[in-house]
């Protein structure tokens, strides 16, 4: 892998991540822009103690841009955006419009592919394997910057998410304090492993692999499940065999059957209901927090899943879930489990 760093014309770090070590990324920024004022402010919930972050400036970020405006594509024919290149592979850059900023973490933007009308789903192996390593370097120096707490990688996608731009991307958030699902997960394992002497996630791995009616694909090294408690109709998360806290700690036999395990769930996920327009959805990173003694018990894994619970119906978050954090599932684990092993 071949990283050539840059700068965007108001200051902005861009990367460029290309499998082709001749690959040359001088290309300038021609645009005549300055930087986007952006004062995040982070406010401590104290019924609860979650944190919050009022970014304000957020409610002028590009909203669903025409195709021939989008800002993730290569700059062609005359239209600039992004992405200085006439053609890319994986590209990563600072957010115009972060929710985090300065000292209180940063956000970055990855773009999987040039190709607007694509998906993660339809990258090749090598491209998906570029990705993942994209995230594994960004993580390794995220992690390394003052105040970051934690490194989350994701992609939203689908209108029905709320994604704003239609290009395939995800994002990448470090978060100046440890987020509240991962707060939870590391209490739980704690809490387990002071019950039991073992830890929380080898257990739920070896528990869904044991009973086989929940697992949706598995390889040498990776497994996908679904969970015993799952919170969404279709919810499948995805473990290394081995327990590593974060990408960075991945063995290069893991980095390689990730790509085929991942884009054949992807698969998986669009052909569930047979329509047309792929199926929404939301593929998180679960990684440990920064190393401080704190969160040495989670274990990495992906959690994805769709918005949709039926053809043409989607899950919408109820009083139930929005108001109090209770969620009812429509589907099965078992069922959905099914579904998607037939889903080919």
């Amino acid at each position: 892998m071949k990283k050539s760093i840059t700068k965007l014309a108001d200051g902005r770090e861009l990367i460029y991540y290309d499998t082709d070590e001749s690959a040359v990324r001088d290309t300038p920024d021609p645009r005549r822009l300055e930087r986007t004022e952006s004062r995040p402010e982070l406010r401590r919930d104290e019924a609860t103690g979650d944190w919050i972050t009022i970014a304000a400036h957020r409610q002028t970020r590009t909203h669903r841009p025409p195709a021939d405006q989008c800002p993730l594509c290569p700059a062609r024919d005359g239209r600039t955006g992004e992405i200085p290149a006439a053609d890319y592979e994986v590209v990563v850059f600072e957010n115009r419009f972060p929710s985090l900023a300065g000292g209180a973490g940063r956000c970055e933007v990855v773009c999987f592919t040039p190709e607007h009308d694509a998906g993660f789903a339809d990258l090749t192996e090598d491209r998906a394997r570029l990705v993942l390593d994209a995230w594994t370097d960004r993580t390794r120096e995220l992690s390394a910057l003052p105040g970051v707490a934690q490194v989350y990688c994701f992609e939203n996608r689908g209108a029905d998410i709320g994604v704003t731009l239609a290009h395939p991307h995800g994002q990448i958030y470090a978060f100046p304090f440890t987020t509240p699902r991962t707060a939870k997960m590391t209490a739980a394992a704690a809490a387990h492993r002071a019950t039991t002497g073992r830890n929380l996630f080898e257990d739920l791995l070896a528990g869904a692999r044991a009973a086989t009616e929940r697992v949706v694909t598995a390889g040498e090294h990776w497994t996908a499940f679904v969970p015993y408690a799952a919170r969404w109709p279709y919810e499948v998360h995805l473990y290394p065999h081995r327990r590593v806290p974060d990408l960075t700690c991945l063995t290069e036999a893991e980095r390689a059957e990730f790509p085929g395990i991942y884009l054949d769930l992807l698969r998986r996920f669009d052909r569930l209901f047979g329509l047309p327009d792929p199926t929404p959805y939301v593929s998180a990173w679960h990684q440990a927090p920064v190393p401080d003694g704190a969160g040495t018990e989670l274990a990495l894994h992906l959690e994805l899943f769709t918005v949709r619970r039926a053809p043409g119906k989607l899950k919408y978050l109820a009083g139930t879930e929005s108001g109090m954090e209770a969620f009812i599932n429509d589907v099965a684990p078992e069922a959905a489990a099914r579904q998607l092993r037939e889903s080919v």
